[in-house]
């Protein structure tokens, strides 16, 4: 590739003592832990979940589809690169990609836990352990911290905290404490979101209706509706009118694929235009569509349709990513792929969807042209 791309969507695998050792006191006994399970290996436990998270598949980039299950006999079988700075660079090397924005794993999960206090609890120690992460290459490693969002009023504070900390936008749960997202109450939040330049993330498998363990058929279909939530998130701030309100607001998508967007926003627009009035929408200054090329951005990794499709969504809001080192991991083959599914793409098109979206997005120190060679850790 003549361009060096930046991952808009990888992930850490938090180390065993991510939790315990920075959580608040107060929750010490109950933080998130790894025990040794004789079937799965090393998994994480965490209070108030009936099911614990095997790590097998957390880390598992670069394998044989035929070797992907969800066991892991020690920390020592995953990608060092999720828990460790310095290989994370050499893996970054390895795949041709300049700097990445991380997101969590374990984190992911933690969205959905039913206490918000304990949440918190371990959203503030996560965000203590990505800082110290990213800080060894702050050029190239660019962490998402979680908000548990509690109230409006600390889900302001802890905007305010993280950008003086140097983050460049957060990663928000599927589902607030308090009424939803499309409330009024929210207004002072995403006022705050805009002048503080930070844009707000919504990962797929983080709201209580993405779950895959309800599913038709065999489980493989659960795959199909992993994507479910993004949606059902991005059109409540659609229709409720979130995007009148604040239309310099930047909600970002992160890994539910960009490629079914054209048909979404038709379908939003069809409803809009025939069924507003029976079904109960407040006027909107545009149409759905409008809003959803403008104010929302689509990660993305091995979506061949995302770029057969570009000519109808933004191509400036499009962004592309590796989603190292999960499962669905395009490492470290995404040289070889991109160079196959951007081969009708104009110059500039790649240079946007490839990098330059995501720079300007969270306004990383990222010159035009970066030269891997040049950007190790000094």
């Amino acid at each position: 590739m003549s361009i060096t791309p930046i991952s808009a969507d990888s992930h850490i695998t938090e180390p065993p003592d991510c939790y315990s050792a920075r959580i608040d006191k107060a929750w010490a006994e109950k933080a998130p832990h790894i025990v040794k399970d004789p079937k799965f290996g090393e998994i994480f436990v965490i209070p108030g979940f009936d099911k614990p998270i095997p790590m097998g598949l957390v880390a598992a980039a670069g394998r044989d589809p035929k070797d992907l299950n969800f066991k892991t006999q020690s920390y020592g079988d995953l990608h060092p690169g999720g828990y460790d700075p310095k290989a994370r660079l050499a893996d970054q090397d390895r795949d041709g990609v300049y700097g990445e924005i991380i997101y969590p794993s374990v984190g992911m999960m933690l969205c959905n836990h039913p206490d918000f206090d304990y949440k918190r609890a371990c959203f503030d120690a996560y965000n203590l352990w990505l800082e110290e992460y990213c800080d060894f290459a702050p050029g190239r490693l660019f962490g998402m911290p979680q908000l548990a969002m509690r109230t409006v009023e600390e889900g302001i504070a802890d905007l305010k905290d993280l950008k003086a900390r140097g983050f460049r936008g957060v990663m928000m749960p599927g589902n607030p404490a308090i009424a939803d997202y499309d409330d009024p109450i929210y207004d002072p939040f995403y006022e705050a979101a805009v002048d503080l330049k930070m844009p707000l993330s919504f990962h797929i498998l983080t709201s209580s209706d993405s779950s895959v363990a309800k599913t038709r058929g065999p489980k493989i279909n659960s795959f199909q509706t992993i994507i479910r939530g993004n949606q059902d998130i991005l059109g409540l701030f659609i229709f409720s009118g979130v995007f009148d309100r604040h239309p310099d607001l930047k909600v970002v998508c992160v890994e539910a694929d960009a490629g079914w967007a054209p048909h979404w926003m038709y379908r939003a627009d069809h409803a809009y235009n025939r069924h507003r009035y029976w079904m109960k929408c407040d006027e909107l200054q545009r149409l759905p569509s409008d809003y959803f090329k403008e104010n929302i951005y689509l990660t993305f990794q091995d979506d061949w349709s995302a770029f057969q499709f570009k000519d109808h969504l933004n191509v400036d809001r499009l962004m592309w990513a590796n989603d190292f080192p999960h499962s669905d991991a395009t490492w470290p083959w995404s040289q070889e792929i991109l160079a196959e599914q951007t081969a009708g793409l104009t110059e500039h098109e790649k240079q946007r969807i490839l990098r330059d979206n995501v720079r300007e997005l969270y306004d990383l120190p990222i010159s035009d042209t970066p030269a891997i060679a040049e950007a190790g850790h000094a």
